[in-house]
């Protein structure tokens, strides 16, 4: 619950401070006096835009401090943790105070910056406004006029559905997520077809144009060193000639004297003559091979200059290759390997347009049996929230209204490309379901269902929204609820049954109220008064605002000058009694 709210230099106030209390808090005042600037303190809190010009005249900032209690009072600060707190505060770094509570902070400079701290430590502004809007939720005339719109009215129903509609809308929203993902995929391969298709005929010409010459990895540098030793045939075949003469000739030659001395040392009988024959056997070898390999030469030198000119239309080819594909023949030989796989990518038959088209049906299929399972669940809560609803509107002084909660088809168009068919009509599959939630007021039994945007005063739709929150608060206790001037447009026995409602709400929860009406301000169980200071004020500023708490004779007075400004007066404090004495007693009947 919130404890204690402190506010300087934000709109009328200068500096003021308040105490909050378990049950219904009341917050009044005259016009003008700063009642507003309570409930923007609170959206600051919970994170909302910084407006430079809410800061005070003369001020350099604003700043408003919340301190929210997590714990009971004497628990231990762990104590009934919730789960989204915990991580809230433990991925800030935020400290528990050891009496179970938590600080934020909130400043708005009057240049517009703004600075949000939880538990003593900086944290960005979002992070704040997590954790204040999971503990207290805010109702103001803008949320009136939200609850005119249908996807406002969709989610209600969901709150009020609960676990029924979520794990249905979980369902639904993955298969949703799943079949975009198809049809995003399908858009961009039919956008890009053309360009697909050429990209798949510049990659078949190149892998193609290099299969026609079929180089070999390292082939231009062979080939290079090959036409570089034929250039000068005749040179290079007259050296290899004589060479080959001179090792392996018929006479004369290196082989044939080796021959002769291996003979003459073999039949010699000294021994040292002897040991040299493996010397000579060793040459003898070595000098073979060589002229063998000479031949080999020989024998490979093309006869004519037609062989070179087959060498260098090659080396044309290769390089005809190299100036299109990559610096040499072994990048060619990559590219060529890389386009292959490329092909294979735009061709893979799986990721075909018309497998697209087919994944894409079997998806649609699941989000229409989705979406179709939603508006079942969505269909059996609207009976029932409209049932609760109704029964409360009929405790606000409505007479015999009723709400009903109409489920239909969110009607897709004509170039609508997530239409699906739900229960036989073409819907649209939005994020949030395929239905179209519209609240719709019955002036009587009887009485043609009118949407509430065209039906509902201002004083109707105050309490439609505040039965509303009577119903779906009623599953869960313990967050703060605050309602900025929820009675607007209300008098009189309306006026009462807010109050009674509001008090019957107190029960589970902790309830703020900024009110103009003395019949909801007598169910309060704390009253604050917001004062207005003429004149004079530090810095000489026009006027201040001041917060402080009532005891139960100012109480009375307050009351007398909310009842037609009656004041002080002997009738006006009579009436004034009377209608917190009638308020006490009541609250007392309820609880017991």
């Amino acid at each position: 619950m919130l404890e204690e709210l402190s506010i300087e230099g934000l709109g009328v106030i200068e500096q003021a401070s308040a105490q909050f209390h378990p049950g219904f808090t009341v917050l009044t005042g005259e016009t003008g006096a700063g009642k507003t600037m309570i409930v923007t303190s609170l959206h600051l809190l919970s994170g909302a835009r910084a407006d430079a010009s809410r800061v005070r005249t003369g001020d350099s900032k604003a700043t408003v401090e919340g301190r929210f209690r997590l714990t009971e009072p004497g628990a231990t600060a762990d104590a009934d943790d919730d789960p989204v707190v915990v991580e809230i505060l433990e991925a800030s770094g935020a400290d528990i105070d050891e009496d179970g509570t938590v600080i934020a902070v909130r400043s708005v400079g009057s240049d517009g910056r703004s600075r949000a701290h939880l538990g003593g430590r900086s944290v960005p502004v979002g992070v704040m406004g997590r954790l204040t809007n999971h503990l207290l939720t805010i109702h103001g005339q803008n949320d009136q006029l939200r609850l005119l719109k249908p996807e406002h009215q969709r989610a209600a129903l969901d709150t009020f559905a609960g676990s029924t509609v979520a794990t249905a809308l979980r369902t639904y929203r993955t298969a949703r997520d799943e079949w975009v993902t198809i049809l995003d995929d399908l858009d961009a391969r039919r956008t890009n077809y053309r360009e697909l298709a050429q990209e798949a005929d510049r990659l078949r010409f190149g892998i193609d144009e290099i299969a026609a010459v079929d180089p070999k990895p390292g082939e231009d540098n062979e080939l290079a060193a090959t036409i570089h030793r034929l250039s000068d045939l005749e040179t290079v075949r007259a050296a290899g000639a004589q060479s080959q003469e001179i090792v392996v000739g018929d006479s004369d030659s290196v082989v044939e004297g080796l021959g002769r001395v291996r003979t003459i040392l073999e039949t010699s009988a000294d021994e040292t003559l002897r040991d040299l024959l493996p010397r000579v056997a060793e040459a003898l070898t070595v000098v073979t091979d060589v002229g063998e390999e000479l031949t080999s030469f020989l024998a490979g030198l093309p006869a004519d200059a037609e062989e070179l000119d087959k060498l260098l239309t090659r080396q044309s080819e290769l390089k005809s290759l190299v100036r299109k594909y990559a610096p040499d023949i072994d990048g060619v030989i990559a590219w060529r390997n890389a386009a292959e796989d490329r092909l294979a990518e735009i061709d893979d038959p799986n990721r075909s347009i018309t497998e697209l088209e087919n994944a894409a049906l079997a998806a649609q299929g699941k989000v229409q049996e989705a979406a179709t399972a939603l508006r079942r669940r969505r269909k059996t809560a609207a009976k029932s929230m409209a049932t609760k609803v109704s029964a409360e509107l009929s405790g606000l002084a409505m007479g015999d209204a009723a709400l009903a909660v109409e489920v239909g088809v969110d009607a897709a168009g004509d170039d609508d490309r997530l239409a699906i068919d739900v229960d036989g009509t073409r819907a649209h599959a939005g994020s949030g379901g395929a239905d179209r939630v519209e609240f719709a007021l019955l002036a009587h039994k009887g009485a043609t269902p009118l949407p509430i945007a065209r039906s509902a005063s201002g004083g109707e739709l105050s309490r439609v929204m505040l039965a509303m929150e009577v119903v779906l608060a009623a599953p869960t206790s313990g967050s703060i609820m605050v309602f900025d001037e929820v009675d607007a447009g209300v008098g009189g026995r309306a006026a009462v049954e807010i109050g009674r409602r509001l008090a019957g709400l107190a029960r589970a929860h902790q309830v703020i109220v900024v009110t103009h009406l003395p019949q909801v301000a007598a169910f309060a169980d704390n009253h604050l008064v917001i004062g207005k200071n003429s004149g004079g004020g530090r810095k000489n500023r026009p006027h201040t605002s001041t917060v402080r708490t009532l005891d139960r004779d100012e109480r009375v007075a307050e009351l007398a000058r909310m009842l037609a400004g009656l004041g002080d007066s002997d009738t006006g404090r009579a009436h004034a009694e009377e209608l917190l004495a009638t308020a006490e007693s009541e609250k007392v009947e309820a609880t017991d």
